[in-house]
């Protein structure tokens, strides 16, 4: 963050300034363990927990001052002190007033499944050319968003934004501090559906509002191959990449190496791009596609989109593959699951040229009335590739419905024995689940 005065903020959060410290704020932070000198501290308030108890030790610890929607019984000298109404809205108001100070083309994406995936594969391809702030990890939400933007900084050149959602306005609400140049939707499925009207048209609706902040000369980028996403019309110009007939950003030439990676032609506009990953998964052309439009819309040549693809590294627990002694894989892919990732892992695992083929399946959630369908569909898909499932938890139980080979377990701790006994030498595991599952202590366990 550039530096800014106290006056500065007070004016964006619409504030009140109790105290000025005289010192110029360099950065902020909502989390009181991890304060750093000279930082903003912006204590949040939620169902079981009130940043404002921790505003003296964030003081204490460095920070340069706080917002705060309590007034304080009393004032640290050489502190800064804005009161406002409330934190979240200030941090959301901080944010856009600071976007406002930087001319640089931004990209927001949101999605059903591989915003992250999308999100770095863009940035790999536009780092090439230019300082490319992205969001961390996945720190997609009204929290996260906010405070990537707040790490802008004069040398950047781009930005790649990732937002999530799970209820109608929220990505209104970050769009309003993004407003992008370009809106990029990777798919409509069915995460979150329960909280969206139980419907994909509810989920398309939700996904849309990307588009109302949308800069009048900016460019929608969308999966071309998304039966809902093709009945999005809007006055900007619309990039739609997949393998249709109907995409301007057309994917031809798809060579699928499974756990290898994927390579696949894109073609915009008479131009042929033969692009290249590492990463696992047929999926990966649409990620692909969808950065190489935007790199050429941005200027960069060929060479540099190629590049940019190769350079994509997978981020956290998402279809790493992990490879161990004895032949044996772990294909953790637990962060999060929905019925089409979960689905599109299995045949993953399925084509993996390993003697064993073991499914390690939890819960997914927020599904709705779909939740025991999408469960058994699970499980009669897992049958149909011949792969040997474990299921764990409860809505999972759905699975052995279809699958009556299927173990099942109520819990990870009453499944790990049996996960530890399927993974002989020569055994492919996919772990998968909704991130509620803490699916990652199985990883753990079978790393040891």
């Amino acid at each position: 963050m550039t530096p800014c005065t106290a006056r500065e903020i007070c004016a964006a959060v619409g504030g009140t300034l109790l105290q000025d410290s005289g010192a110029p704020v360099t950065g902020v932070t909502t989390d009181s363990r991890a304060v750093q000198p000279g930082q903003l501290f912006i204590p949040l308030v939620g169902e079981r927990f009130d940043g404002h108890a921790y505003i003296g030790k964030a003081l204490e610890d460095g920070a340069a001052g706080c917002l705060t929607a309590r007034e304080p019984e009393t004032l640290l000298p050489g502190k800064l002190y804005i009161q406002v109404a409330d934190t979240r809205l200030a941090l959301k108001a901080l944010a856009s007033w600071y976007r406002d100070k930087f001319d640089l083309p931004v990209v927001q994406i949101t999605g059903s499944a591989g915003k992250t995936t999308t999100k770095e594969m863009i940035a790999s391809v536009l780092s090439q050319r230019y300082n490319t702030l992205r969001t961390e990890g996945n720190f997609n939400n009204d929290i996260g968003a906010p405070l990537t933007l707040l790490r802008l900084m004069p040398e950047h050149q781009a930005a790649v934004i990732e937002t999530g959602m799970n209820h109608f306005g929220e990505i209104r609400y970050l769009g309003e501090m993004v407003r992008p140049d370009i809106a990029v939707i990777t798919n409509v499925g069915d995460a979150h559906i329960e909280n969206l009207g139980n419907t994909r048209q509810g989920i398309l609706r939700a996904k849309c509002e990307i588009f109302e902040n949308l800069t009048p000369e900016g460019v929608a980028v969308l999966n071309g191959d998304d039966e809902l996403l093709n009945t999005v019309t809007l006055p900007q110009t619309i990039l739609r990449c997949g393998v249709g007939d109907g995409c301007g950003v057309r994917v031809t030439d798809i060579d699928d190496r499974g756990l290898e990676g994927v390579a696949c032609t894109v073609t915009i506009e008479g131009e042929h791009y033969r692009l290249t990953t590492s990463a696992p998964g047929r999926y990966m052309i649409y990620p692909m596609a969808m950065a190489a439009a935007i790199g050429r819309r941005l200027g960069l040549t060929g060479e540099e989109i190629a590049a940019g693809v190769a350079a994509y590294t997978t981020v956290g627990s998402r279809m790493h593959l992990i490879r161990l002694p004895g032949e044996r894989l772990v294909i953790d892919d637990c962060y999060n699951a929905n019925p089409q990732s979960m689905a599109e892992g299995l045949r993953m695992l399925a084509a993996s040229p390993a003697q064993h083929r073991v499914a390690v399946l939890g819960d997914m959630g927020e599904l709705g009335q779909l939740t025991a369908q999408a469960h058994r569909d699970m499980g009669a898909l897992t049958r149909r590739l011949g792969l040997t499932a474990v299921a764990v938890g409860e809505k999972m139980h759905a699975l052995t419905e279809t699958d009556p080979q299927a173990q099942w377990f109520a819990t990870v701790e009453e499944a790990m024995p049996a996960i530890r006994q399927l993974f002989t030498p020569g055994t492919a595991v996919l772990v998968k689940a909704s991130h509620a599952m803490h699916f990652e202590s199985i990883v753990k366990e079978l790393e040891k």
